[in-house]
């Protein structure tokens, strides 16, 4: 698709992504995954935010594969045959909640039996978002959301864990806390639950998490624009936490 096309194209569909007066002929199709049941630590609210993600998307006509507690095979196979099945969808929205970290700048989703070692095997056991965003880019309809609810804590860096084997494992070159930064490929935008290098509450006294909990909210709003809609998470998680989490976009509709 002519990229002058693609972006008229985009922003039509912004405008009704969250309403219900939007075309029934357009397909939207979803990839939504919670990792709570980490054997490094259990997660008390991802599933649970999957759940009401896949719901709400469910109920503004979207295409909806959930999976909870995915291994790291069952994660690589479910973006794989995501981006193969949704070529032709107008609109691809990708939501994880889980742990999230960053290596040499680099981010990765971990999966619930992740046993890793040492810093360098972290690549080849957990899912690369670059990697998951270029794939993304390369499809030339339609527009692409992903949005991470990934960066509460590393469960690795600057702290002894238990391994596999019962060893005392100890993690010093990966960042300590947060993602690092992206640049979301054309016709995207990735969505953080907080700021490069920040950490995300996940807010155990309630059901879903402080982001995912605005994110819910403001997706029940007929007609807003997607572009407003995260703003509008941005500034309620931000007021609700005095500014100890604030969401970050990077977006190239």
């Amino acid at each position: 698709m002519p990229i002058g096309r693609r972006r008229l194209c985009a922003a039509a569909l912004l405008a009704g992504l969250v309403g219900a007066g939007h075309a029934a002929a357009e397909r939207k199709a979803a990839l939504v995954i919670g990792n709570s049941a980490y054997r490094i630590g259990a997660l008390k609210n991802p599933v649970n935010d999957a759940q009401a993600v896949a719901a709400q998307l469910r109920a503004l006509g979207f295409e909806v594969v959930l999976r909870e507690n995915a291994s790291l095979r069952e994660m690589i196979e479910a973006f794989r045959q995501f981006s193969v099945t949704t070529q032709g969808a107008a609109v691809r929205v990708i939501y994880y909640a889980g742990h999230g970290v960053q290596v040499k700048g680099r981010n990765y989703l971990l999966p619930v039996d992740t046993e890793i070692r040492a810093e360098d095997e972290v690549p080849a056991k957990s899912a690369d978002l670059n990697e998951l965003l270029d794939r993304l880019g390369a499809i030339r309809q339609g527009i692409n959301i992903v949005i991470l609810d990934a960066c509460r804590n590393n469960p690795f860096s600057g702290a002894e864990v238990l391994g596999p084997d019962g060893r005392r494992l100890k993690f010093r070159g990966a960042t300590p806390s947060g993602l690092a930064p992206v640049e979301a490929p054309l016709g995207s935008m990735v969505a953080f639950s907080t700021a490069p290098g920040g950490v995300a509450l996940d807010n155990p006294g309630e059901k879903n998490s402080l982001y995912t909990k605005h994110l819910l909210a403001f997706m029940q709003s007929p007609g807003l624009p997607v572009e407003m809609l995260f703003k509008q998470v941005r500034l309620s998680v931000a007021r609700e936490t005095g500014r100890v989490q604030v969401p970050w976009e990077s977006s190239s509709l």
